[in-house]
């Protein structure tokens, strides 16, 4: 745990800067992970998905911590922020 890390009710939080780090960092192994989709004309494909991962694992995250209180589902995420 880093210094601007804090501990609330037993949980770690991060700073906005270390989230948004670690948020970058998932983007870039999601990416290699969709990369050969590429060849074959998926591009428009891979960076949409790449969104809705991101959100997901985002959402996950919350659930694990109990934070979040509705289903972990493509479909209720794109009807909320869409």
């Amino acid at each position: 745990m880093k210094n601007e890390d804090l501990v609330e009710d037993g949980y770690i939080v991060l700073s906005d800067m270390a989230y948004n780090k670690g948020k970058f960092l998932l983007q870039g192994q999601v990416m290699k992970i969709l990369e050969p989709l590429r060849m074959y004309g998926q591009g428009d494909y891979c960076d949409q998905a790449l969104v809705e991962l991101v959100r997901l694992a985002e959402d996950w995250g919350q659930y694990v911590r109990g934070d979040l209180d509705k289903p972990i589902s493509i479909d209720y995420i794109r009807r909320l922020r869409d």
